[in-house]
């Protein structure tokens, strides 16, 4: 894992949360447990190897950052591993839900992983992040 001062540049997550909902969108559509188990093996690698290593993350650095110009703005990046990894959870279980024949499980938890990334996408506000914050705050303090 990364130190826990990394940081990553604002923009990312977002156009991350861009991807996302485009293939979350379309396995509700399709029903589809191989995209949304892919969507998970890249929710894993963000969560457990860092953004650094996560292929959205790569997309975005390779392609859409240049032209965008020089970073304004950075963030922490441990809350959001840890909104890749709720998104890993909820993926997981989606496709559990669609393998097992359970496609209402596989769709309610595809629809609330697509909510909670639809707002990052669309407003800045990272519902991952936010849990992050009080999971820290309920935790106790590491000596």
């Amino acid at each position: 894992m990364t130190a826990p001062s990394a940081s990553i540049d604002v923009r990312a997550p977002r156009f991350a949360a861009w991807v996302t909902s485009a293939v979350l969108a379309v396995v509700l559509l399709t029903g589809s447990s191989v995209l949304l188990a892919v969507q998970a093996v890249v929710f894993a690698v963000a969560a457990m190897a860092g953004m650094r290593y996560a292929p959205y993350g790569f997309v975005f650095r390779s392609l859409v950052a240049p032209r965008l110009g020089p970073v304004q703005e950075r963030e922490p990046e441990a809350p959001v591993r840890f909104a890749q990894a709720v998104g890993l959870l909820f993926a997981v279980v989606g496709t559990a839900g669609y393998l097992l024949g359970a496609p209402a499980l596989g769709a309610v938890a595809t629809g609330l992983a697509l909510v909670a990334a639809l707002l990052n996408a669309a407003v800045g506000f990272c519902l991952g992040c936010e849990m992050y914050v009080i999971v820290r705050r309920a935790l106790p303090a590491r000596t």
